[in-house]
């Protein structure tokens, strides 16, 4: 190779050094600093929550079935209709109850005076038993005595036994028509219960929410299971929303937590509430591969947050209908403290060297082994330069996090763009801050 071409070589790639030094500290032209937003470290209050979704249910719900069988022939609520504890809601048809509880009556009243003439017959066998047990007395005096006969004295001792077994069959008897007596009295009381179960009454203080059936219809009863439904009678006094809160976030709700609530048939409007009930059992949905487990939370809506709706003229006590869908942010935590932008806080690995084993240990144990280390930092900005400071963090909401240490107030940190806090800012680099507006600016059309 000649002179001359070497020197050539050698000052094209002496350029190329200098271009790429140049591009790179932005002295040459073409690319610029790396542009930035930042924002000052400050007190704020954070307020952490957890946010499900779900239905709204009155707290207290009675589902009204038909305990006996037959047509309903009376039916004098409808829906929506306010209705008192006692107040009849259904009555069906009770003819043949009816009957039934008059041949029971019947029964009984015959047993009672089975029971009346036992006595009697009680009363005839201790009688016949106190005459035999004085003959027999007098016999046995006159027998010892060489004055009846051993023929008469048997005959005398016989008829004593006679009446002696006679009195006891009759107290046995009399037992036997008691034991009848209550039997009937029993069959009395069971028809009675049926002949009452055909009209119904509300349990409760409420509003009629459903109406299953019409007047004419037949329904079904059973002991065993559950009869048709009627109706149902819900307490709108105090309403509830019932949420699905996953497995990972349980653990943070507590009983009496204050929460947020949006009706979705309420649009711009906002309600509050408060955790009354924490589900004990996991609600488990999906196959095994994409299963969910959820705890079901019921959040009680309060009363005063909605009394503005109320319409004064109307007897329901609140403005809503069951099945309602609502969202709830519940909120778990709060503090006051230093805050940044979440956005600010980037993670970065490391590798971390672990130590040997013991003595008893392999070679291949013994050897030094790598592991990595996920740390969280934030860029700090100084007059056109970055530090990468170590934090560690606390609770969060929706714009900002909790930085516990590696910060104090009055701090510059970047806030955008997050693309290259993740991954491209660094220690030391330099950096060109400008307004955040100006980062995502549209780029002009040609």
């Amino acid at each position: 190779m000649g002179k001359t071409t070497k020197y050539i070589l050698i000052t094209v790639g002496v350029v190329i050094v200098l271009l790429v030094i140049g591009k790179m500290t932005g002295l040459l032209g073409g690319q610029s600093k790396t542009q930035v937003a930042t924002e000052k470290v400050a007190v704020r209050d954070i307020v952490e929550t957890v946010t499900a979704s779900g239905k709204i249910k009155p707290h207290l719900e009675v589902k009204i079935s038909a305990e006996v069988s037959g047509e309903i022939v009376e039916l004098p609520v409808r829906e929506g209709d306010v209705v008192k504890k006692g107040q009849l809601l259904c009555k069906i048809r009770p003819d043949a109850l009816k009957s039934a509880f008059e041949r029971n009556v019947a029964s009984y009243n015959t047993q009672k005076a089975s029971v009346g003439n036992s006595k009697q017959l009680l009363a005839q066998a201790q009688a016949t038993y106190d005459n035999q047990a004085s003959i027999y007395k007098r016999d046995q005096t006159l027998f010892d005595n060489k004055v009846l006969t051993a023929a008469e004295f048997d005959a005398a001792k016989a008829s004593y036994e006679g009446a002696k077994a006679g009195l006891e069959a009759a107290k046995q008897n009399v037992i036997g028509s008691n034991y009848g007596l209550a039997q009937s009295s029993a069959s009395v009381q069971e028809a009675q219960a049926d002949l009452d179960k055909t009209s119904i009454f509300s349990p409760i203080d409420g509003v009629i929410s459903k109406l299953s059936v019409e007047k004419g219809d037949r329904v079904l009863g059973t002991i065993q299971f559950a009869g048709t439904d009627i109706m149902t009678v819900s307490d709108l006094s105090k309403m509830d929303v019932n949420v699905d809160v996953n497995e990972n976030d349980i653990n943070r709700i507590e009983l009496g937590d204050s929460s947020n609530i949006d009706v979705d048939a309420f649009v711009d409007k906002k309600f509050s509430g408060a955790v009354s009930e924490i589900g004990s059992s996991a609600n488990v949905v999906g196959t095994n591969a994409d299963q969910v487990t959820n705890f079901t939370v019921k959040v009680r809506i309060n009363p005063e947050s909605y009394m503005a709706l109320l319409n004064k003229t109307a007897t329901n006590p609140s403005p809503f209908r069951p099945g309602l869908t609502a969202t709830v942010d519940i909120r778990t935590n709060h503090v006051h403290g230093i805050t940044v932008p979440i956005q600010s806080v980037t993670t970065r690995e490391e590798k971390k060297a672990t130590k040997p084993g013991d003595a008893s240990s392999s070679d291949d144990d013994k050897q030094v082994k790598m592991s990595t280390v996920v740390k969280e930092y934030v860029f700090v900005y100084n007059a056109g330069k970055l530090k990468q400071v170590l934090v560690t963090t606390g609770i969060q909401d929706d714009s900002y996090i909790q930085v516990l240490t590696g910060l104090k107030k009055g701090d510059e940190v970047v806030s955008a763009p997050y693309s290259a806090i993740s991954k491209t800012l660094s220690d030391g680099m330099l950096v060109e801050k400008v307004d955040k507006s100006k980062l995502f600016d549209k780029p002009a059309d040609n």
